[in-house]
């Protein structure tokens, strides 16, 4: 694709992205059309089959720029991180609005009514994007959705002040391949949520976020740096300890840099790449 990145590039072999004719040659060139995710997770995945290798997740309330829908499945790219793939049409809507708040809860129950006693609708995952409605009581109603315990949105603007302590709350959540959410994710994906609950931008993959902040000695690593390994990445909780998730624990585990560094290079994983440090996080 002309050296274009083909994880944010809106084309496949079909069709591409308007905004791409002269760049990208393609039989056709269609204008994406805006659509929210309206599931509580989607599965960005590469070809359009449940079965197909999952590259990132959109949560509940991104937008997602659709470009082809065939046989129940869209390919689009997701707006928040640019990543490019296919998702499930069934869980897109047109209609849920501007968001006022996201989820600042690793997970947040929407009930059917203001009650916690009635049935669950969705689980939202942490930096889910949401349209306030109504409010009764100590809840909020979410359009398309349901009721969430106030003390479970915070309003866009309001964010995290540190990203280390959302990693930390994702301690033991599953490792999964292409996750992002509070029941599964992967390296990059961790990473992702936490500088996103303090409202940074943050790419999808370990290469790209290698790009992110200046480098960083490693004899002088601060809380919230990153240390890198190919295709791998972790973030300091102090000069010594880390916290990623991993395959070797299958897990989002805590261990100490030099630990990590010995067994990763000791499978093969070569030693550490790059320390970087992200800008308002340097002490």
């Amino acid at each position: 694709m002309s050296g274009l990145d083909p994880r944010l590039t809106l084309a496949n072999h079909g069709v591409a992205d308007i905004a791409l004719e002269g760049l990208v040659a393609a039989p056709r060139y269609v204008a994406p059309r805006e659509w929210q995710v309206a599931a509580s997770v989607l599965g960005l995945r590469r070809t359009p089959s449940p079965e197909a290798e999952q590259m990132d997740q959109l949560v509940f309330g991104e937008r997602f720029d659709v470009l082809e829908t065939r046989d129940g499945w869209s390919f689009g790219r997701a707006q928040r991180d640019g990543y490019v793939g296919w998702a499930p049409q069934s869980g897109l809507s047109e209609t849920l609005g501007a968001p006022t708040h996201w989820v600042c809860a690793l997970g947040a129950h929407a009930f059917s009514e203001p009650s916690i006693k009635t049935a669950p609708r969705h689980r939202l995952s942490i930096n889910a994007l949401v349209a306030v409605e109504a409010e009764e009581g100590r809840f909020a109603r979410i359009a398309g959705s349901g009721w969430i315990v106030r003390e479970h949105l915070s309003p866009l603007g309001t964010w995290a002040a540190d990203p280390a302590g959302v990693a930390e709350r994702f301690l033991e959540v599953p490792y999964l391949w292409g996750g992002r959410d509070g029941l599964g994710l992967d390296c990059s994906g961790l990473v992702q949520q936490a500088f996103y609950a303090c409202g940074r931008v943050a790419p999808r993959d370990t290469d790209m976020q290698a790009a992110m902040g200046h480098p960083a000695g490693q004899g002088d690593l601060v809380r919230n740096d990153l240390v890198f390994w190919r295709g791998h990445v972790a973030m300091m909780l102090d000069a010594q300890r880390l916290i990623h998730a991993n395959a070797h624990h299958m897990a989002v585990a805590v261990e100490p840099l030099a630990e990590a560094v010995s067994r990763i290079e000791a499978a093969g994983g070569g030693s550490p790449t790059a320390f970087r440090r992200i800008g308002a996080y340097e002490s």
